[in-house]
């Protein structure tokens, strides 16, 4: 590197290149460290991305979605979604109620990253290195699990779900419609409980793919971790019937078409998102996406929080003072109170669904069901929900075009 570059952004996934780019647009030199990856399971994901998200993404070019690519379409709008209770209860979400064409969109992951990679190489003020290198100002994106995190003596504050996510992609007999599906119940069915003496809480979301009419679907399963070995082991057969008493065959007969993979859930915090760097002066750091926070999935917003740390991030070094250097820690404070709130917020609204599905006492499933229905009619709560969940009231584009 012919001179030391102005940020570097250590993690290439999503929310790091997203980072550099708008920061390159800013005139910033960026150095993106881009390590070289040790082998993983099968990649299935597949998030669900609001419009804040998605015009973000138009705005670096990148959002995944080309007329020509109409056989396997990357991008899959959502104008619905359903949720199920255990007990009758149901609550629907629709885009028609809020007066638009689309609540969210499904965006296929490897084509989005296969986008983001691409771009970086066409901005000189882009590096792409192997290593961390000096600067004044690193930001950390690496997830959930990063080294840097605990090297710059942040801890990471993790309350465990008793659940794991078990997902993988299904082809369905039905058309899914563009519809969105989550049941929250207890299981049922053979293997249902493996060395458990009770039902243990799951959460079943069925998320559309494949573009307008497809029959493809993502699967996102969260159970208790026995369960979940248990359905890892199932041959396919047996694994999509399982499913289908879950789900109660909403979408008719179901075969897998990827491999599954399976991860521990959690909601998560940084004790600090921002701070010098130890032993390093002049040098500052600060968390973005998944090193900062986890949440659970059931609401879908984990890539909408991270890609809203990178918005907020941009806007704080794009508005600073001249005579302000970028590892001013002032500075940096600006962007950690304005993202913490929002995060904090998200993270109570998944916590509290997952606990009050995850009750197993007689009078709680009246409770929950009769509160999915109330909230099903209680207009404006809803509309305001749906809007925050939409990033409809989202700040506009850190640098519109």
């Amino acid at each position: 590197m012919a001179s030391q570059p102005d940020i570097c952004i250590r993690g290439a996934g999503i929310v790091g290149r997203s980072l550099a780019l708008l920061l390159a647009r800013e005139r910033l030199h960026v150095a993106l460290v881009d390590a070289p990856k040790t082998a993983a399971g099968p990649d299935v994901r597949a998030y669900s991305l609001n419009g804040a998200a998605k015009r973000m993404l138009q705005d670096l070019r990148c959002w995944p979605d080309s007329p020509e690519n109409t056989n396997n379409p990357a991008v899959t709008p959502v104008h619905q979604m359903q949720v199920f209770g255990d007990q009758g209860g149901q609550l629907s979400f629709g885009a028609s109620e809020q007066g638009v064409a689309e609540l969210n969109w499904m965006v296929d992951v490897p084509v989005l990253e296969a986008r983001l990679a691409a771009a970086v190489q066409f901005q000189p003020l882009i590096e792409v290195v192997q290593a961390p290198v000096a600067a004044p100002l690193t930001v950390v994106c690496e997830g959930r699990a990063s080294q840097t995190r605990a090297e710059l003596e942040v801890t990471f504050d993790i309350q465990h779900y008793e659940q794991h996510a078990v997902a993988t992609r299904l082809q369905c007999a039905l058309p899914h419609g563009g519809v969105a599906r989550q049941w929250f119940g207890f299981g049922q069915g053979p293997g249902l409980s493996p060395g458990l003496s009770q039902p243990q809480a799951e959460i079943v979301a069925l998320l559309p793919l494949g573009g307008v009419g497809g029959h493809e679907v993502a699967l996102v399963w969260s159970v208790h971790p026995a369960r979940a070995q248990h359905l890892m082991a199932l041959d396919a057969a047996a694994f999509t019937q399982a499913l289908g008493t879950a789900c109660g065959l909403a979408l008719g007969p179901m075969t897998l078409s990827a491999e599954r993979a399976v991860w521990p859930l959690q909601l998560a915090r940084a004790s600090r998102w921002t701070g010098p760097v130890p032993g390093l002066p002049h040098q500052s750091f600060a968390l973005a996406g998944d090193a900062a926070h986890a949440l659970h999935p059931l609401a879908g917003q984990g890539l909408n929080v991270g890609l809203a740390d990178v918005a907020e991030l941009v806007k704080v070094i794009r508005g600073k003072e001249f005579w302000r250097p970028l590892n001013d820690l002032r500075l940096l404070r600006r962007y950690e109170r304005a993202r913490q709130a929002d995060v904090q917020a998200m993270g109570l609204v998944t916590d509290s669904l997952q606990r009050l599905f995850a009750q197993t006492g007689p009078v709680w499933p009246t409770l929950r069901n009769w509160g999915l229905t109330g909230f099903d009619r209680a207009g404006p709560l809803k509309r305001w929900m749906t809007r925050q969940a939409m990033g409809a009231d989202a700040a506009p584009n850190p640098h519109p075009l």
